[in-house]
């Protein structure tokens, strides 16, 4: 298990499922490329027998006849039985191998891109629950290990079975990106010596999705690598956006339409926003869409302060698919050296921000603690005030609502280096604050908190305004 880098709630759940006395259904899910496949074989690598993965767009056919394949290797026959009739066949074939071994040992069966064999008219999940029912629930030295990429199909069709699964998965793990602690601990693991602004330069551009960071070259810059993995011809992720969505989702143009709409709006956009933005319908298929995007990892849903769960902001929260819309798309510079001259304009400053705010929005717990508060109970959430005309609005994206009867307002700011708070923001940060505490009518002491890359420097407009300084640092513990 040292191989596998952070996880560590993960692998615990792992790990008991091999002391475990009884049979054990593992869900696994989360966006591609964020490591479930390799999680899975590192924990389980002298276990598993078996290891079958499903095909996208495949035929029924195309699927059985890989799966009599690759049977019939963990088998070594010489000769390969014939290609099953169905899955009911299929699962009677892995039945017939598997039994023998689980007399003598702890053994792991591991379906990866489980989603994808359950095409139509395939028969796939009702042939998968009778043979989980009928035999798997009985056999106490067996671990059976599913994963799928399509979050939001695994957990509908799978955890929340309505069917012969209902109350059947033992275990689940939504495997999300690397925290920038992963992520570093992760380039270091490959040799990569790169500092926590160069690292965060990494992230905000590609996220903690290891596959994306395993291109990263030592000896690099974090815009070398950026330039090389991104704009040229051979750079894994100039192409990787619509492949991306498309292996995802069925009708993906809706999702990359709202993707592209939250994009475009940084504060977030409520249901209602993104149905008129995408011009989506007010039904069902609106919410599908969301949930499909959320968990998968790609949007993210918050809950404004003193609101309900109706009023929720999405936000796009996926670093790549930011990057990619807003640089990549419809850029004419493609080549080395694109992205080094890129990061010199405007357009480099304005995303430096959005991307920055993003990363703390995933980093809240390390916020939280920076700010000493780990023991109180906080509730986190945003809030923002649009007026009439005339009147002064007001945003803010991480505020922690806290049980000490205190109020901490956040802002995040990027800066290559000691941001400094001049006259203009500090009329800003305190129209805010006056503007929350009225219109909120909260009684709570209010603390503005700046999250800044250096710091913020010390000057008479900090003095009084701000009670706590954090610095990147702290994202990174």
């Amino acid at each position: 298990m040292r191989e596998i880098i952070g996880r560590t709630d993960e692998k615990q759940i792992l790990e008991q499922t091999l002391k475990s006395q009884e049979a054990e259904l593992i869900a696994i899910y989360g966006r591609r490329r964020v490591g479930k496949t390799y999680l899975v074989r590192k924990s389980f690598q002298k276990h598993i027998i078996f290891e079958f993965s499903g095909v996208h767009n495949a035929t029924l056919k195309e699927q059985l006849t890989n799966f009599r394949n690759t049977l019939t290797e963990a088998m070594r026959l010489p000769v390969p039985p014939a290609i099953p009739s169905g899955w009911p066949e299929a699962f009677q074939m892995l039945k017939n191998y598997a039994e023998p071994l689980l007399k003598k040992s702890k053994c792991v069966i591991f379906l990866d891109e489980f989603p994808w064999l359950s095409s139509a008219k395939s028969r796939f999940l009702p042939a998968f629950e009778f043979f989980w029912n009928s035999w798997g629930t009985k056999q106490n030295n067996l671990i059976f290990a599913i994963c799928g990429s399509a979050a939001s199909w695994m957990i509908q069709k799978v955890v929340n079975n309505k069917g012969g699964l209902h109350n059947r998965i033992t275990k689940k793990i939504r495997l999300l990106p690397f925290t920038l602690a992963e992520t570093s601990e992760y380039l270091k693991h490959n040799n990569i010596n790169l500092d926590q602004y160069q690292v965060i330069q990494l992230y905000m551009a590609m996220g903690g999705i290891p596959q994306y960071l395993k291109e990263i070259l030592p000896g690099q810059s974090a815009a070398q690598n950026i330039d090389r993995i991104c704009f040229t011809k051979d750079g894994i992720l100039q192409n990787e956006f619509n492949n991306l969505y498309q292996s995802l989702f069925a009708g993906a143009d809706k999702h990359i339409s709202i993707v592209k709409a939250l994009a475009a709006k940084h504060s977030g956009l409520t249901r209602k926003e993104i149905i008129t933005a995408c011009g989506l319908s007010t039904g069902g298929s609106t919410t599908l869409l969301l949930d499909e995007l959320t968990e998968s990892g790609f949007i993210s849903d918050y809950v404004p302060f003193e609101k309900n769960v109706r009023d929720s902001i999405y936000k796009l929260s996926d670093e790549y698919s930011m990057f990619y819309i807003k640089f990549i798309e419809n850029s004419r510079a493609t080549g080395a050296g694109t992205w080094i001259k890129l990061s010199a304009g405007s357009s480099w400053r304005s995303w430096s921000g959005t991307a920055f705010e993003s990363v703390c929005l995933k980093h809240t717990k390390e916020i939280k603690a920076a700010l000493g508060i780990a023991g109180v109970y906080t509730e986190e959430s945003a809030w923002r005030y649009v007026p009439g005309k005339g009147q002064p609005c007001a945003q803010i994206n991480l505020l922690y609502d806290r049980q000490d009867f205190c109020i901490s307002i956040c802002e995040m700011k990027f800066s290559n280096t000691i941001f400094t708070i001049d006259k203009t923001y500090a009329t800003e940060l305190t129209q805010k604050r006056d503007v929350f505490k009225s219109k909120t009518k909260t009684p709570k002491t209010i603390f503005i908190v700046m999250v800044t890359t250096f710091g913020t420097t010390d000057n008479s407009y900090k003095t009084g305004l701000v009670q706590n300084d954090i610095k990147l640092e702290a994202l990174f513990k």
